[in-house]
């Protein structure tokens, strides 16, 4: 069985990225694969390096406020693509009324700045597990 593979991203124009790199880093010391996208990546740009790598999981990272806009769009191009299995969690400053509404959308886990890293390892080791791929 194949490790999980983790696409972190920061969408929009936040250039604020030292919590995606933390975030990329444990994860990849717990034993997932991942691919992080660096700053200023659109939607599209997200989406696709999740399909070219074969991403079970994206992880958004947002402190900008745009993630009303930039999540939705994530997950609309993922089921245009034929890829809505691909889970999406989101980390950053979003005000609790937007987590509802974010999980409300599909969003499968939204990490708050008071979150520690520990939690974050152990929610991805016991709820993402490798996407079936087909040949």
């Amino acid at each position: 069985m194949r490790r999980v593979r983790v696409v972190i991203a920061k969408p929009g124009l936040d250039g604020h990225d030292r919590g995606a790199k933390v975030v990329a880093r444990a994860l990849r010391d717990a034993g997932l694969e991942v691919i992080y996208t660096g700053l200023h990546q659109t939607p599209e740009q997200i989406v696709e390096t999740a399909i070219q790598e074969g991403a079970d999981a994206i992880g958004l990272s947002l402190l900008s406020g745009a993630h009303m806009t930039l999540v939705p769009r994530v997950l609309d191009l993922l089921a245009a693509a034929d890829a809505a299995d691909v889970a999406v969690f989101c980390g950053g400053i979003i005000p609790p009324d937007d987590i509802d509404a974010l999980t409300g959308l599909g969003i499968v886990r939204i990490f708050t700045p008071s979150s520690s890293v520990e939690e974050i390892i152990a929610w991805a080791r016991a709820e993402l597990r490798p996407l079936e791929v087909a040949e």
